[in-house]
């Protein structure tokens, strides 16, 4: 717990991507994997891929843009050049850490489409918490086309699950809801209000931003 007179942690800029699927029954899968047990930050529990905004994130070559007339992109509340760089970081980090690459691979890199990418929400960690983060969350539906899993080793036991197997896992709260909100999503799997999941005082406070 902080002292009257320790300062908060400023925030570091993280993207998550949420892949979501339907299996033969229509029912929606989502793709989770086990953070490993040396990680610092929420060891041994189940996340979507993602990590910190890199500089190359805002340098790196993309196939397609993020489509800025979708509303649930330009919803996203900050630049359109940093919207960019966390859409890329998101990609990225799905590509290392689960093998899956939503893009082009060039000279042993990725060069990342974002077009297919919505923006569902964020987060901010506890102000108590050393090691804080500012993420943005972005969807994917990735329908049926083929995948293979494999990565960096960061993520274990990755894999789709129906949201009634997810929801057992070990998760951290954000991961918990948005997993619930995913389960109310549309055919279309479109997200409606993005959310702001913030903390005071150790308590979780949501706020449904502009539509």
């Amino acid at each position: 717990m902080m002292s009257a007179t320790t300062r908060p942690v400023r925030p570091r800029d993280a993207a998550s991507l949420i892949l979501l699927r339907r299996d033969v029954g229509g029912a929606v899968e989502v793709l989770l994997g086990r953070r490993a047990g040396k990680h610092r930050f929420l060891p041994d529990v189940y996340a979507f891929p993602g990590g910190r905004l890199d500089l190359s994130d805002r340098l790196d070559t993309i196939i397609n843009d993020l489509n800025f007339k979708d509303n649930t992109v330009t919803n996203i509340g900050c630049a359109p050049s940093l919207a960019r760089a966390l859409a890329v970081a998101a990609v990225r980090e799905t590509w290392e850490e689960t093998g899956i690459a939503l893009g082009r691979i060039a000279a042993g890199r990725l060069q990342p489409d974002l077009s297919g990418l919505r923006y569902v929400g964020r987060a901010i960690t506890p102000a108590e918490s050393p090691i804080r983060f500012h993420a943005r969350f972005f969807l994917q539906d990735v329908g049926d086309r083929p995948l293979t899993l494999g990565g960096s080793g960061e993520l274990l036991d990755i894999a789709f699950r129906p949201l009634e197997v997810a929801l057992r896992l070990p998760l951290a709260d954000i991961t918990e809801f948005m997993l619930h909100q995913i389960g109310r999503l549309g055919p279309d799997l479109r997200p409606e209000r993005p959310v702001f999941w913030r903390y005071r005082r150790g308590k979780p406070m949501i706020r449904w931003e502009k539509a």
